[in-house]
């Protein structure tokens, strides 16, 4: 007999669990289906067990700066293993807590779903059927089309080596590549990257990228971008990656390669076509509620929609959204507009809204304020090695509509930023507000 839900939920990540949230407290009859483990990639793989890791190499960064406050310390020496260790400690719990709420939602079922017609799905050997679908199955490594590619890693085995390499190289120059490389390079690893594209997180201003680009070579990372990659191969017991980078070719030897090249919807093996689901090869037809255009009954949030940034808490709300379209009827649409988001490097890139060239190509009318901040006094106070700001301001309204931070603990400020946009705050409020001083904070209103 076949079991009928109300709600199907494929992905037991962020996503699903904002689903799960509006739709359990409806009294919906539930099933949730995941395939590896509770809580999905980002407190698992992603974000969370690598913020463990960004701690520590900021703890090194604090130590490179002692000198600057007049405080000797003998050379640090990071236990990688110990590291890795810590880490495990540290997220080991989540799958067996997330499931645990999971089952107070629904029932759950454990292994890879596939769409069998437009409102079933099989799981195994059993067919489940819903009223509503969603597919929130995250994301998942790029796969990158090269000979060799088998031998390369991705930061799921970042997370787990329990060695580190004395040379590795990143293939791609996003999130990933950049997040990781400063943790390699400030543990002692010798580190190269090479992008495809003109620049590194060809996604974010390019100035603000320059900024971080720069940082990084200070720290000794090698960068190049306009890479045309060959492929990877063998070379003894090291690994070797043909590249050509100007008209010229190049070999790059590591121990490690590693798969930066971001990552897409973990949606190609659902079946999609017999759900009707209308898929482009890269992203999901959806209309503005986060259903699909080609069946009524199935909706997408998280990661696996493309259309918006992948990130955690941004699951976490189109889930909610979804939730509550499916109780109550598709009358909420996501807003992206004042979106934060943050790269983890030491010291971090943060950034919201709209980029110098985004705003010009809208025509909008806009003053942009450009801060170097480590001559100011809170810069110095830190020894800051870079400090740098952006910010957009629409000269019509005085709203802010993008702002672009490297350092000066702007994975924090940017919040402030994002709330001023989200709100309507304007420009001119937001510097007439008073701020605890001296505070990076306080520094807000000579950014505008």
């Amino acid at each position: 007999m076949t079991e009928h839900f109300d709600i199907i939920i494929i992905g037991g990540g962020n996503a699903g669990f904002g689903v799960s949230a509006i739709a359990s407290e409806a009294g919906k009859s539930i099933a949730f289906i995941e395939e590896l483990d509770f809580g999905g990639t980002c407190p698992n793989r992603g974000c969370t067990p690598k913020k463990v890791l960004v701690a520590a190499a900021h703890t090194l960064h604090e130590i490179e700066q002692a000198s600057a406050h007049g405080i000797t310390v003998s050379e640090p020496k990071l236990d990688w293993k110990k590291l890795i260790s810590r880490k495990d400690d540290m997220v080991g719990f989540i799958p067996d807590a997330m499931q645990g709420v999971a089952e107070k939602r629904g029932t759950v079922f454990h292994g890879r779903a596939k769409f069998v017609g437009p409102n079933s799905v099989k799981v195994g050997d059993t067919t489940i059927t819903g009223d509503n679908i969603v597919i929130a199955t995250g994301s998942k490594p790029r796969p990158l089309d090269l000979p060799g590619a088998e031998l390369m890693i991705t930061s799921d085995e970042v997370l787990s080596q329990k060695h580190l390499p004395d040379e590795a190289v990143f293939i791609g120059g996003g999130v990933i590549a950049m997040e990781f490389s400063h943790v390699y390079a400030r543990a002692g690893v010798k580190v190269t990257i090479l992008e495809a594209a003109p620049q590194l997180l060809p996604r974010i201003d390019s100035d603000a990228v320059a900024a971080i680009q720069a940082e990084s070579e200070r720290l000794g990372i090698t960068i190049k971008t306009g890479v045309d990659v060959k492929g990877v191969k063998q070379s003894g017991d090291r690994l070797e990656v043909v590249y050509t980078h100007e008209g010229k070719d190049f070999t790059a030897a590591s121990d490690s390669v590693i798969n930066g090249a971001g990552r897409i919807a973990n949606v190609d093996q659902l079946d999609l076509e017999k759900a009707n689901v209308e898929f482009s090869g890269v992203h999901i037809e959806v209309d503005d509620y986060l259903r699909s255009i080609s069946n009524p009954s199935v909706w997408v949030a998280g990661d696996a929609l493309v259309q918006s940034p992948q990130l955690s808490p941004l699951a976490t709300y189109e889930g909610r959204i979804v939730g509550h379209n499916i109780v109550h009827g598709p009358e909420k649409s996501p807003e992206y507009h004042a979106v934060p988001s943050a790269v983890y490097t030491i010291p971090a890139l943060a950034t919201v809204g709209l980029t110098e060239k985004e705003a010009e190509a809208q025509n909008l009318n806009v003053s942009v304020t450009i801060s170097d901040m480590t001559g100011w006094f809170s810069g110095k106070s830190y020894a800051e090695t870079v400090a740098w700001a952006k910010v957009i301001t629409d000269n019509d309204s005085d709203q802010i509509v993008g702002a672009h931070l490297v350092g000066h603990h702007g994975e924090d400020l940017i919040h402030i930023f994002a709330l001023a946009m989200r709100h309507k705050i304007t420009a001119s409020e937001l510097k007439e507000t008073p701020m605890a001083f001296p505070t990076f904070a306080s520094d807000l209103k000579n950014m505008m």
